[in-house]
């Protein structure tokens, strides 16, 4: 095959994304976008000063997940964050300053490309999910991830939609799990978030005296390296970690006709869990909230979530219903 023939059309490689029930590596279907240029000396100057929220946890490995509740947060420039992870002086003062590189990662993630480069709309084409068979999706529809060595994301699912993930600098491992091994994996909803179910395994280091049924779950364990594009089926379980220096990766979720009842589920959850808590002491502050989460809602607003959900799952129910009887009407 020629070099810039991809293995996959458009149209086959959606048909793989939509029904696909394991996870996949994608090779050499990325390799003229743009966006294998943005490492981070690169995004450093395109964000020219711009600070972002990094998430800092400690390398040292405990036998709990470190949770987002539990993290530290600085607000800071990608320079800044350059200099920090190549143990540069400079750092010993500065957003940085009370956190040693050898002891704590640091990690900029879940960064909406459309807010951050809002005044640089033109970037957005550098992403090409068209070549997925998905026409129109750039990098608008897109997330940004930047971390240091070690840096990871607690063992979770979500909800709604599968996963299509760019590595672009550095490489990740992913230590992926399928939806049958769920009860193996102790599922929790405190931290609170929508749209994510949590671990409470720490599943690099696992407690099975704690967590025994773990022993059952089979990981399926990815080392992502830059431009390849790894597919993470709905419903997957996923522990994510930084293995280089530097990581810089570029995610996009794509919807699917199933995530209309999983929106139900997500806003009964998200109403008991708020009433739950507001029938606790209130004085334990916001810590089972997890940060990505704006603020617990009123139950009036809950309603109206549920309402929604209910409306746009029965819309699509009708719809499918009507599409099924055409072909004999």
């Amino acid at each position: 095959i020629g070099e810039d023939v991809k293995p996959f059309t458009p149209g086959k490689a959606k048909e793989i994304v939509m029904s696909l029930q394991q996870p996949a590596v994608f090779c050499n279907m990325v390799g003229d976008w743009p966006a294998l240029h943005w490492n981070a000396k690169y995004l450093s100057a395109v964000l020219d000063g711009k600070t972002i929220q990094f998430r800092l946890g400690l390398k040292t490995v405990d036998l709990v997940p470190q949770f987002e509740t539990r993290c530290s947060y600085v607000k800071a420039t990608l320079e800044e964050f350059l200099a920090w992870s190549c143990g540069q002086p400079s750092c010993l003062s500065g957003p940085f300053s009370c956190y040693e590189y050898s002891k704590y990662w640091a990690y900029a993630d879940y960064k909406y490309i459309a807010r951050i480069f809002e005044d640089k709309p033109e970037i957005f084409q550098d992403i090409r999910w068209s070549d997925f068979g998905f026409p129109g999706r750039s990098g608008k529809e897109s997330t940004l991830w930047i971390g240091s060595e070690g840096a990871n994301t607690p063992c979770h699912l979500d909800s709604y939609g599968c996963n299509l993930v760019l590595q672009v600098q550095g490489r990740k491992r992913w230590h992926l799990f399928p939806p049958g091994d769920t009860s193996f994996l102790y599922p929790t909803r405190i931290p609170y978030e929508e749209s994510s179910i949590f671990s409470k395994v720490n599943v690099a280091n696992p407690d099975l005296k704690c967590f025994p049924k773990f022993r059952n779950a089979t990981a399926h364990v990815v080392t992502l390296s830059p431009g390849q594009v790894l597919l993470v089926p709905r419903h997957w379980w996923h522990y994510v970690e930084s293995i280089d220096p530097i990581t810089i990766s570029i995610n996009s979720w794509i919807e699917l006709d199933a995530d209309h009842e999983a929106r139900v589920e997500e806003a009964i959850t998200r109403m008991l869990v708020c009433a739950v808590k507001s029938a606790e002491n209130p004085s334990d502050g916001d810590l089972w909230l997890n940060p990505t989460e704006v603020e617990a809602t009123s139950h009036e607003i809950n309603l109206q979530y549920l309402n929604k959900a209910v409306s746009a799952y029965f819309n699509c129910q009708k719809a499918s219903v009507s599409e099924q009887a055409r072909p004999s009407s």
